[in-house]
């Protein structure tokens, strides 16, 4: 499990943990947002670019087949099997093409600031 956190640019930030008792800077540090991954998976570093760029603190699950990471993501998604599997304050978002589509429709920006 890693914890990824990011600049204004969407760069990735040296980072092992969160401090969660620190104000938050901004809104979107309020959700809770994981991501189980597999490595050299484009449309993972596809969502994981889009929430970088929106500036997501977000944990990141390595999950590749046969591993207890990817059973847990079989198992929270409903069944779904392939990567990434995307999660919202533990609600089961689906997989990149999910999170673009949410984004394009000015959902994801919503979901983001639930906590």
């Amino acid at each position: 499990m890693r914890e990824r956190r990011f600049d204004e640019a969407g760069r990735a930030a040296q980072c092992s943990t969160l401090d969660r008792g620190a104000p938050a800077d901004n809104l979107l540090d309020m959700a809770k947002v994981e991501i189980y991954t597999t490595p050299f998976c484009p449309y993972c570093s596809r969502a994981k670019t889009l929430l970088g760029r929106k500036g997501v603190n977000f944990t990141e699950y390595d999950a590749p087949h046969g591993s207890e990471e990817r059973s847990q993501a079989i198992s929270r998604s409903g069944g779904r099997t392939t990567v990434p599997q995307i999660f919202i304050n533990g609600d089961a978002v689906g997989g990149c093409d999910d999170l673009f589509a949410l984004d394009r429709a000015g959902k994801l920006d919503e979901m983001l600031q639930a906590a």
